[in-house]
């Protein structure tokens, strides 16, 4: 039996907070895994206002945050061991995406490797996106390989975070996608109304949905790609956020269509699979009126798990990515990414 202790940290792009999740992970045959502690960091507003505009930052600007973001989580995670006693063997980092382009054979995520290692004095492991972009892959999603190795249970894994995707097990290979915006689009909505988020989905709940709005979404190119493919900041910006600017809508008839079109999106991808058990994850969990349209479209079971493995089964993740990736083992599943070859990704500094 191998135990590793792991420390794992995850940026979302929906901008929430530092999730920092502490882990046990054993080996027996089997992986088996516990959550022993978890929390997030709230950013503020300073910090979100400058992890949104980095992307047009100038270099000298955006070397600068990312020693800062680095030290900022080493910082912060080494608080959380202070505060907790614990003695982890490695810190697994994510960090936070900036700029998510693999058509172009770049992916970037900001928080210094070795600015977080000079802070916890830890073994640090980070950057698992790169290596499988420069093998062709999309560098995305690399959750997949947790899902397979630690909730085979289950026909498929949806998470609803920034962005939705799917893992399921097809013909002995991991197949997943993104499937569209949630939260990176549902929370930018209703920041117009001076909100952080719709809690609940309340406000989407009291609106309107726009059939023309919701057929042009419907339409948008990325929906008809084969797989594999994957969704960044850049797309929503650019492709799915001008769709919303043409219409002249209430907002709470916006959050209604989008919430729609969330619901109808993954409706599609998980009908198309045609199984029955599912696992579902990520902040948009909470939004009980989202899992009420999607619930509308399809007759699957949806099995939601406790509040700590919604809130940080992505943490968690990361934190096992590391593990295997300092076991020399796979951790980026070509299958899902379409890269040349299954990888180990990952630097490691210790």
């Amino acid at each position: 039996m191998e135990v590793y202790k792991t420390i794992g940290l995850m940026s979302g792009t929906s901008l929430d907070g530092l999730d920092i999740a502490y882990c046990i992970f054993i080996f027996d045959e089997s992986w088996s895994f516990q959550i022993e502690k978890a929390v997030t960091i709230p950013y503020n507003k300073e910090m979100k206002r400058k992890l949104l505009s980095l992307a047009d930052a100038s270099a000298e600007e955006f070397l600068k945050a990312d020693i800062e973001f680095g030290e900022y989580l080493g910082i912060q995670t080494s608080r959380f061991i202070r505060a907790n006693h614990f003695v982890p063997d490695l810190i697994s980092s994510h960090g936070h995406t900036i700029f998510h382009q693999p058509q172009n054979k770049f992916t970037c995520q900001i928080g210094n490797g070795h600015a977080l290692f000079a802070r916890v004095n830890l073994p640090v492991i980070y950057d698992f996106r790169s290596l499988d972009v420069a093998l062709g892959g999309q560098g995305a999603p690399l959750v997949p390989i947790g899902d397979k190795l630690l909730f085979k249970e289950y026909d498929y894994c949806l998470n609803l975070g920034g962005i939705a995707n799917i893992s399921y097990e097809m013909d002995n290979q991991r197949i997943a996608w993104d499937i569209c915006p949630v939260n990176q689009v549902l929370n930018q909505v209703a920041m117009k109304l001076g909100k952080e988020y719709d809690e609940s989905g309340k406000i989407a709940s009291e609106g309107m949905i726009n059939k023309q709005l919701f057929d042009k979404l419907n339409t948008l190119d990325y929906y008809f790609q084969s797989t594999p493919k994957s969704l960044g900041r850049e797309w929503i910006e650019s492709l799915f956020m001008p769709v919303l600017d043409e219409y002249k809508i209430p907002e709470k008839d916006l959050l209604a269509t989008c919430t729609e079109h969330i619901a109808f999106q993954i409706s599609k991808a998980l009908n198309v699979i045609g199984r029955k058990n599912m696992l579902i994850t990520g902040g948009g969990v909470f939004n009980s009126y989202l899992i009420e349209r999607i619930r509308s479209y399809s007759t699957f079971k949806i099995s939601v798990p406790d509040d700590l493995l919604i809130n940080y089964k992505e943490a968690m993740i990361f934190a096992f990515l590391g593990v295997l990736r300092l076991r020399g083992e796979i951790n980026c599943l070509s299958s899902v990414t379409g890269a040349s070859h299954d990888s180990s990704s990952g630097l490691i500094i210790e």
